[in-house]
């Protein structure tokens, strides 16, 4: 049985999944309380299961870019657990969880999560025949304004994408179309999917050595080999 853990930003999300489907799934807006709602949430969706803390093989989590408090949150506490009761952990990329959710559009796909202070991060993904959605280059952290200037072929973009900023986007001059909300939200059933399919192959993390994926460290600083187009 795996666990899915995302908690990258405001929207949390939680999973399930036996290796054959998914068990039980919820995911709800967080402001402020991922601290104390996470491990009660936890509890109940593994109990409600019939489970114990015991019974997981592995726990996956959400590892960024997104906030930094919540993906503190998240990868701690999945760490916690795994050490507590030998389990293993997988990382997954925040953007990644979306993009395996994604229809097949034509040209690009922009995946988007929200980075706070009127911020995103966005990464860029391509269809590839048998293998879905692929990141072509690593993501970075935008406002909408250079987001929008950086886009220079026809594009879908899904995520976190506030109505206020979808007008933005529709009045663009690019060739922009939006997922509709209801395909956007993060759902915590894909992460524990992706994880799934690492598990089989053995790609696991060491605890020890996994760590959050900022785009910008605390300081605020932007690392120089995280600024680029899409």
């Amino acid at each position: 049985m795996i666990l899915a853990i995302d908690t990258a930003t405001r929207w949390t999300g939680l999973a399930l999944h036996d290796g054959r489907s998914i068990v039980a799934e919820a995911g709800w807006r967080s402001i402020n309380t991922q601290t104390v709602e996470l491990a009660p949430a936890v509890a109940d969706m593994i109990g409600k299961a019939g489970l114990t803390a015991g019974d997981l093989s592995a726990v996956a989590v959400a590892i960024g870019p997104g906030s930094y408090t919540g993906l503190r949150i998240g990868l701690g506490f999945a760490k916690g657990l795994v050490l507590a009761n030998r389990a293993k952990l997988i990382g997954i990329s925040t953007l990644d969880i979306m993009a395996a959710a994604a229809d097949e559009y034509a040209g690009q796909l922009i995946v988007i999560a929200e980075a706070g202070r009127s911020r995103v991060c966005a990464g860029s993904y391509q269809w590839r025949a048998g293998k879905g959605w692929q990141a072509t280059e690593e993501p970075d952290i935008y406002n909408w304004e250079d987001l929008l200037a950086n886009i220079d072929e026809p594009a879908t973009l899904i995520g976190e994408i506030a109505p206020s900023t979808a007008k933005l986007v529709k009045n663009s001059s690019k060739e922009l179309k939006i997922v509709p909300p209801v395909k956007s939200v993060r759902r915590a059933g894909f992460l524990a999917e992706l994880a799934w399919l690492r598990l089989r192959r053995g790609w696991i993390d060491n605890p020890d050595e996994l760590v959050p994926v900022y785009l910008r460290d605390p300081s605020g600083a932007i690392p120089s080999s995280n600024k680029g187009d899409i």
